[in-house]
């Protein structure tokens, strides 16, 4: 499983990677994270609003910080 971060390292793309790594931490599973910063790249992604959350390619999420919970019911699908 990839998953990114997109945004530009502001505080909310801070916290939205913590409780990333947190949810992965309690589901016990194999995730490669990376962090997407190029504002071109996250224009591609057709994000507005960061920060966003990309699961396999995939926008699950833009312009908010989800919190842990949330985050677990994402990746348990």
């Amino acid at each position: 499983m990839k998953i990114e971060i997109l945004g530009a390292g502001c505080p909310k793309c801070k916290q939205l990677a913590s409780n990333v790594q947190d949810a992965i931490k309690e589901l016990n599973i194999q995730a490669e994270i990376g962090k997407v910063t190029d504002i071109d790249k996250i224009t591609e992604y057709g994000v507005m609003m960061t920060p966003a959350l990309a699961v396999d390619g995939t926008i699950v999420s833009s312009g908010k910080v989800l919190n842990k919970d949330e985050i677990r019911k994402i990746l348990a699908k």
